[in-house]
């Protein structure tokens, strides 16, 4: 238990560095769905090819050298996960940003638009929760 603790704190110390740093030496905000949406859209600039790589061989590292995670267990079809994933983006696009850029980059900035989109992405996660584990079964 404490070294999942540790390993999460770990974890989040990294992912606020980055944002930190990247604010510091590029002037940009560290939303991954904006990140990667304008890298899809064409836009120029290797810090966000850079930014994105880094995370990959980031997951690449921990696996290599074997950090306990758990594997995700699948319990529902995998078009539901498709589903919801395609929804999450839409959501992004929706928001003005994902958790990443509100709710960490955001919020540090005191954005009162990045909390109110912040408050509504937990109470939805939550909501959501709820009736898939105590309504919809």
């Amino acid at each position: 238990m404490m070294r999942q603790f540790i390993l999460s704190a770990c974890g989040g110390a990294l992912i606020g560095g980055s944002a930190a740093g990247l604010l510091l030496f590029n002037g940009r905000i560290a939303g991954i769905s904006g990140i990667l949406g304008n890298v899809i859209a064409g836009a120029r600039g290797a810090w966000r090819w850079t930014f994105l790589i880094g995370m990959l061989l980031a997951a690449a590292f921990a696996q290599a050298v074997n950090l306990p995670a758990e594997p995700p267990r699948l319990t529902e079809p995998r078009w539901l996960y498709l589903a919801g994933g395609v929804l999450v983006g839409i959501g992004t696009r929706v928001g003005s940003g994902c958790t990443s850029g509100h709710g960490i980059c955001g919020l540090a900035n005191l954005s009162r638009r990045s909390l109110t989109a912040t408050l509504l992405f937990v109470g939805t996660a939550g909501l959501t929760v709820f009736l898939v584990h105590h309504v919809v079964r």
